[in-house]
């Protein structure tokens, strides 16, 4: 399928983009040549995107050393300032700023890109920091298309640069402990049966964004760069800085909730069990939300076969209410299950109860050698109206030992750097994102149609 990039700059992105085609490399160079009296193991780093989702992720990066922080690139003035201000105040360090990312690519000297820019721009962004010869940080979703997703794996293929999505939960040592050590070392769920996650959030942190007029860029900014993409009349500048600051209501600019926030929860399902859905069902509404395309709440089941064997996976995510334990997956199975959040309040284990004594008497080994810390003994709900045979009996709870003291990015970012200096290797490059990705793209398509996909090659691959 070809890949329609939206219109990029002044210049030919696309016959630019082809000087590297059908070039494979080695080993990536991981460091360019270092100006006279720089540190050699300084990791030259620019961005793209200088909006919220930046700020998260310098705040989670400032405590990292040997980054040199040298050039921003966004369209908006203001953006711009704050994150020169931050910079400054922090590092004592003069950024260079650009409104136009080639033009940021074309003329610093830079080791890696953080893009942190809408859906629809993350392939384009991408793709031109990788053939400038940077490796490359992208927030997930990889792109607003499972195409503009191809292509980024491609360019890195070409390219021979890193390139990591921001799936930070596959960095996190709560998460990588509860796989490596609970579900595939000690199996303490057993046979994993069911899996359900969720993002909930609540109406008052779901409505429109708005901004002071006057430091909003001018229409035919906002036209350069795409923000009139998939409009079927001429906007206003009004309309057009509505998608600007709210681009994630239109489908045109990016999936939608089930892009924005459960992406992060969905890979979990798909890494923690090692294999991709065959099937997909979804439902989805305009409940609340009536003139925004995306839906406002959606809910899909994926099904796998396991070496161990059928899985069902249930999400949901609702931007109505917060209700229901806020955002969490949990692996449900014979003997045991697992929830598991960013957040520690929402992480808990629960034993079965009845299982035998020797699953128990595995809890309890695991409990003597600090794996687990014992919470609390199940405890029954009573009262008059329960029916015993109803109900079975309540799960002893179970939380993992100690806390993470860094920021949710933090880990992730770390690994991006390690990378980078060849001390480590990427726990989520661009082809690893797209396999799990890959099923996220068909949950709009699958709510919208009311049919069940089943998944074959050309749904899920590279």
């Amino acid at each position: 399928m070809n890949f329609d990039l939206p219109s990029l700059s002044r210049r030919e992105f696309l016959s630019k983009s082809t000087l590297g085609a059908g070039l494979v490399l080695g080993a990536p160079s991981i460091l360019k040549a270092k100006e006279a009296g720089a540190p050699a193991d300084d990791i030259r780093v620019g961005f793209i995107g200088c909006g919220k989702q930046h700020e998260v992720l310098f705040n989670a990066m400032v405590n990292i050393p040997g980054i040199r922080y040298v050039a921003a690139a966004d369209i908006m003035k203001d953006r711009l300032g704050r994150t020169f201000g931050a910079i400054k105040s922090r590092f004592d360090t003069n950024i260079k700023r650009y409104y136009d990312a080639e033009e940021m690519l074309e003329k610093e000297e830079l080791d890696a890109v953080f893009v942190a820019t809408p859906d629809f721009w993350h392939a384009p962004h991408t793709i031109m920091a990788l053939e400038a010869g940077c490796h490359v940080y992208c927030e997930k979703m990889m792109s607003d298309t499972l195409e503009g997703a191809r292509s980024m794996v491609a360019a890195m293929d070409r390219t021979g640069k890193l390139c990591q999505i921001g799936h930070q939960r596959r960095s996190n040592p709560r998460y990588l402990f509860t796989l490596e050590e609970l579900i595939k070392k000690n199996k303490i769920c057993g046979q994993i049966i069911n899996i359900n996650g969720q993002w909930n959030r609540a109406l008052s942190s779901s409505q429109d964004i708005a901004a002071k007029p006057d430091i909003l860029p001018k229409a035919d900014v906002l036209r350069k760069y795409g923000f009139n993409t998939g409009a079927d009349h001429e906007l206003s500048l009004e309309e057009l800085r509505h998608r600007f600051l709210n681009w994630r209501f239109y489908k045109s600019l990016s999936g939608g909730p089930i892009s924005d926030l459960g992406a992060h929860q969905i890979d979990i399902f798909n890494w923690y069990l090692g294999v991709q859905p065959t099937s997909l069902m979804a439902s989805g509404g305009r409940s609340y939300f009536k003139d925004r395309e995306h839906f406002d709440n959606v809910m899909c089941v994926f099904d796998y076969d396991t070496p161990e064997g059928n899985v069902r996976a249930f999400y949901q995510v609702l931007t109505t209410t917060s209700s229901g334990g806020g955002y969490y997956e949990s692996f449900m199975g014979t003997e045991g299950t697992i929830n598991i959040s960013e957040r520690e309040a929402f992480t808990k284990i629960y034993k079965e109860s009845g299982t035998t004594d020797a699953v128990s008497d595995q809890w309890d080994k695991l409990v003597a050698r600090g794996v687990l810390k014992k919470v609390a003994a199940g405890q029954a709900a009573g009262g008059a109206d329960a029916i015993a045979s109803y109900e079975s009996a309540p799960p002893d709870e179970y939380s993992l030992p100690g806390g993470l003291s860094k920021q949710p990015h933090t880990n992730h970012i770390e690994n991006f750097i390690a990378s980078i200096r060849g001390k480590a290797t990427l726990n989520c490059d661009a082809r690893h994102a797209l396999e799990s990705e890959a099923p996220i793209y068909w949950v709009n398509p699958a709510a919208e149609s009311k049919e069940t996909i089943i998944f074959t090659d050309e749904h899920l691959h590279t």
